[in-house]
C-alpha cells in the first residue's frame, strides 16, 4: 500500500513522513501477481456495485455513536465501537469461494504497521479492541456488515475501499469521496484513553455546544456564553486541518496527550502560523477586538478559508476556541478561570512586587505579574505515561504565556499530580502549579541596591478556580481539585513536593511571615459603575496601647486584565494618626472622568495602597482590581420558535455614555439557530439606541441560546444573551 521510490529522505527513510490528512494517494484498483491467462475477464469475478453506509442524522450508525449532531453528510464514527455499512456486489456474495476486506486509508504514505492503513478482515465474531467485520444480513447481491474499530485508531477522515481477491490479484473499488469516513475519539468507550463513565458529564463536556466563560474580579465574577459550535458544518475540517498545519504525524493522532499539546501550541500562532494571534495591547488594528467576539465558529472557519491566522484573541478566546477542538475531535474538555492567576516568570514559585522606599511599585525590577484571571482548559484523559493516578483531568492551555519545549504550548499536566505538588512529571507542570499557588512577596529595592523582603501573602493567588456546572450555566468552584485549603498540613506537604522536585525559591520568606504587626491595613472598592463616580475606603486598625502615625500612599491604574499596568489615573498620599487600639477609615473619592479617558478593554481598574507605620518601619501593602459595571445588549425574539420556520431576532443597544461612540460593531450569533453575522453602526450618540433585525430558521431543537457583543473605539466588553426552547418541525 505505502508508495514505494528510489529515493530516500534524509538518508533515514524511504518514504516521507505522512503528516497531512488532507494528503491523498489513491491505491490501485487493480494489484495484478502476473499476466491475466487469455480469456480471463476479471469482471466475471464478485464485483461491488455499490456501497450505502447509513449516515444520515437518524441513522443508527450517528445516533449510536452520539454525532447526530454534526451539521455533516459524511458518515462520522467513534472509535472501538462497532457500525454498520451495506455492499452490493454483482451477484451473491458467497463465503465459500468469495474472498473480501473493506479497507481503510489516512494520508498519503500509508502504512499498515503506522495504522494509516487499515485492512478489516471479514471474521465470524467481533473481538473487543480490534478491528473487524463481521456479516450479519445477506439478502440477494448484498452483504450488511458491522465494522468494529480499534479504541486506539488515528482520529481523522479516512477513505473507505473494497478489496476483492481473485487467482490473479486484488480489484479494488476506486476512490469514492462520498463513503469518506470520519473516526473520533470515543468517551463512551471503556477502553478508549478518554472514556468517561459519567452520562451527565459525557453531555455537557462533549455534546453542549454552548458554553459559559467566566471573567472579571474574584469579588465581581462576570459571566458570558460562548458559542463552541463545534458540531456546525466545516468545524470538524477545521480541526483536522490545524493539525495538518502542525505537520502532526497522522501515527500520532490516536494519542489525546499528543493531540491536546498539539492544539495548546496550534491555537495560538506565536511561532507556528496558528490559529489565533493574540494581543494585549487594546490596538486591534486591521482585525477584531478579542471581546468581540462571541463564538469559535467565525475563528476557525476563516483560519481554515484563509490559511492564515486570525487576529485578535486573549485568553478566553483562546480557551474558548481550543474548547471547541477538543470537544469536536471527542476529547472532553471544560474552560477554567483562575482568579489572581500568577504569571511567574522564573518559576521560583512566588510573585516578586519590587517597591520603591517610598512605598510605590518598581515596574523596571517587578517582571512577574498577576492576572485578574486566567481561563485554560481541562482535558479528560488517561496518562499511561505517568504513575497511577495522575490520569482525570489534565491542565492545557493555548494562550502564549512561556516557551516549553521551543514552543509557546502548555500540558497536558495532571491536575492531581498537580494538587499534590508532584510537578516532576511532564508536561509544564511546575509553570501551572505557580499559577495556583505562588506566595506574592513584596520587596523593597533600597537605594544602596540592597533587597528587603517587607512582607509575604501567601494566600493572594489562586483564591478561586471555577468552571461552568455539569447541566446548567451555573458556576462550579473546583479549587479544592488544584490545591488543598491553605494551612492544612497536606498544603504544606505539596509546597514541600514541589520544592522538592525542583521548584526554586531562592528569598528566604520564612521568618518574615511570622511578623505580626500591631497595625493592619485593608481596604474595599463599592461597586462602580461605567461613567459614574465611586468610593474607595481605607480601614486603618491598631492592635496596640501604642500611638502611631501612618504614611500611606494610594495608586490607581488602569491595568489590562493581566495585571499590566496601562496607566496611573489616580495617585494621593495622606499622613494617618492612629490612637491605641482604634479603628479609622479615609474615603478617597474616584471621580468618573479620571478613568473614563484611558478605558481599556476590560475596564479594569487596579488599586494599590502601601502604608508604612513611621515609628516600627513596618510597610503594609495591599491591592485590589474592580470590574466596571458595563451596559448590556438586549436581545429579544418574535415568531414561532420551531426547526424550519421563519423567526425575527432584534438586537438593540442603548449607549449610556456622555459619549458618542463610533464605528460600533454589534456580533450575534447561536448554534443551529442562526450564523454568525455582524453589523457595523458608523456612530450612537448619547442615550441613542440602535436596532439590528435578522430574520433565522432554527435548525436544530432544544434548548439553545443567542449570544451577542458591542464593540466600538471607546467602549468594549459588552454582551448580551437569550434563551430559547427551539420546538421541533410538527409531523406532516
Amino acid at each position: 500500500m505505502s508508495e514505494t521510490s528510489g529515493t530516500t529522505f534524509g538518508g533515514r527513510r524511504a518514504i516521507p513522513p505522512n503528516n497531512s490528512n488532507a494528503a491523498e494517494n489513491d491505491p490501485p484498483t487493480v494489484e495484478l501477481q502476473g499476466p491475466v491467462p487469455r480469456g480471463v475477464n476479471l469482471q466475471d469475478y464478485l464485483n461491488v456495485t455499490n456501497v450505502h453506509l447509513f449516515k444520515e442524522k437518524w441513522d443508527t450508525n450517528k445516533l449510536d455513536h452520539h454525532t447526530d449532531k454534526y451539521d455533516s453528510n459524511k458518515l462520522i464514527v467513534r472509535r472501538g465501537q462497532s457500525f454498520y455499512i451495506q455492499i452490493d456486489f454483482n451477484r451473491p456474495y458467497d463465503p465459500r469461494r468469495d474472498i473480501f476486506r473493506v479497507e481503510y486509508v489516512i494520508g498519503r504514505y500509508p502504512q499498515e504497521n503506522k495504522g494509516t492503513y487499515i485492512p478489516v478482515p471479514v471474521v465470524s465474531e467481533l473481538q473487543s479492541g480490534k478491528w473487524g467485520a463481521k456479516v450479519v444480513m445477506r439478502e440477494r447481491t448484498s452483504v450488511r456488515l458491522s465494522i468494529q474499530s480499534s479504541p486506539e485508531c488515528i482520529v481523522g477522515k479516512f477513505r473507505m475501499y473494497v478489496a476483492i481477491w481473485t487467482p490473479y490479484g486484488v480489484i479494488r473499488t476506486s476512490r469514492n469521496p462520498e463513503t469518506d469516513t470520519y473516526i473520533l475519539f470515543n468517551p463512551w468507550c471503556e477502553e478508549d484513553a478518554v472514556y468517561l463513565d459519567d452520562a451527565k458529564e459525557r453531555e455537557e463536556y462533549v455534546l453542549n455546544d454552548i458554553g459559559v466563560i467566566f471573567y472579571g474580579d474574584i469579588s465581581d465574577i462576570k459571566s458570558r456564553s460562548w458559542s463552541y459550535g463545534q458540531f456546525e458544518d466545516g468545524i470538524l475540517d477545521a480541526c483536522l486541518y490545524v493539525m495538518d498545519r502542525a505537520k502532526m504525524d497522522l501515527s500520532g493522532r490516536g494519542n489525546p496527550i499528543k493531540v491536546s499539546r498539539v492544539g495548546s501550541a496550534m491555537v495560538n500562532a506565536r511561532d507556528d502560523e496558528g490559529v489565533l494571534v493574540g494581543s494585549w495591547d487594546n490596538v486591534y488594528a486591521y482585525g477584531v477586538p478579542p471581546s468581540a467576539w462571541t463564538g469559535s465558529v467565525d475563528i476557525l472557519l476563516e483560519y481554515h478559508s484563509s490559511e492564515n491566522p486570525v487576529r485578535y484573541g486573549q485568553c478566553w478566546v483562546f480557551a474558548g476556541v481550543f474548547n471547541t477542538f477538543l470537544r469536536c475531535l471527542g476529547i472532553p474538555a471544560r474552560v477554567v478561570t483562575n482568579y489572581f492567576s500568577a504569571h511567574d516568570n522564573n518559576a521560583n514559585l512566588q510573585t516578586d512586587i519590587f517597591l520603591e522606599e517610598d512605598g510605590n511599585v518598581n515596574s523596571k525590577l517587578t517582571k512577574d505579574s498577576i492576572w485578574n484571571y486566567h481561563c485554560w482548559n481541562e482535558a479528560w484523559m488517561t496518562r499511561p505515561d505517568l504513575p497511577v493516578g495522575f490520569g482525570g483531568w489534565q491542565v492545557v492551555d493555548s494562550t502564549p504565556q512561556e516557551n516549553s519545549d521551543g514552543m509557546y504550548r502548555c500540558g497536558p499536566a495532571s491536575v492531581q499530580a498537580l494538587k499534590h505538588g508532584h510537578i516532576c512529571f511532564q508536561f509544564d507542570a511546575p509553570f501551572v502549579f505557580a499559577e495556583v499557588n505562588s506566595d506574592v512577596v513584596y520587596i523593597t529595592a533600597k537605594k544602596d541596591g540592597t533587597h528587603v523582603v517587607e512582607t509575604v501573602d501567601a494566600t493572594h493567588i489562586g483564591q478561586l478556580i471555577v468552571t461552568k456546572q455539569v447541566g446548567g450555566d451555573g458556576i462550579k468552584d473546583i479549587t479544592d481539585t488544584y490545591k488543598f485549603q491553605e494551612g492544612q498540613e497536606e498544603e504544606r506537604l505539596a509546597l514541600e513536593t514541589a520544592l522538592m522536585y525542583g521548584a526554586k525559591k531562592p528569598l528566604n520568606t520564612e521568618d518574615v511571615t511570622k511578623l505580626k504587626s500591631d497595625v493592619d491595613m485593608d481596604f474595599e472598592v463599592e461597586n462602580a459603575v461605567l461613567g459614574k463616580d465611586f468610593k474607595l475606603t481605607i480601614t486603618f486598625r491598631n492592635q496596640s496601647p501604642t500611638r502611631y502615625t501612618i504614611s500611606a500612599y494610594l495608586s490607581g491604574n488602569i491595568t489590562f486584565y493581566t495585571g499590566v499596568s496601562h496607566v496611573e489615573f489616580k495617585n494621593e498620599t495622606f499622613k494617618v494618626t492612629l490612637e491605641p487600639l482604634s479603628v479609622k477609615k479615609e474615603e478617597v473619592l474616584i471621580r468618573a472622568g479620571e478613568y473614563m479617558g484611558q478605558l481599556l478593554e476590560q475596564a479594569s481598574l487596579h488599586f494599590f495602597v502601601t502604608a508604612r507605620v513611621n515609628e516600627t518601619k513596618v510597610v503594609l501593602a495591599k491591592q485590589k482590581s474592580t470590574v466596571l459595571t458595563i451596559p448590556k445588549v438586549i436581545i429579544k425574539v418574535r415568531g414561532a420558535k420551531v426547526v424550519g420556520s421563519d423567526m425575527v431576532v432584534t438586537v438593540e443597544f442603548t449607549n449610556p455614555l456622555k459619549q458618542t461612540l463610533r464605528n460600533v460593531w454589534i456580533y450575534l450569533e447561536g448554534p443551529g439557530v442562526i450564523k454568525p453575522k455582524r453589523k457595523l453602526f458608523r456612530e450612537i450618540p448619547p442615550n441613542s439606541t440602535v436596532q439590528w433585525e435578522e430574520v433565522s430558521r432554527p435548525w436544530v431543537s432544544g434548548r439553545r441560546k443567542l449570544i451577542a457583543s458591542m464593540t466600538s473605539d471607546s467602549l468594549r466588553h459588552v454582551y448580551g444573551e437569550l434563551d430559547l426552547q427551539i420546538q421541533r418541525r410538527p409531523a406532516e
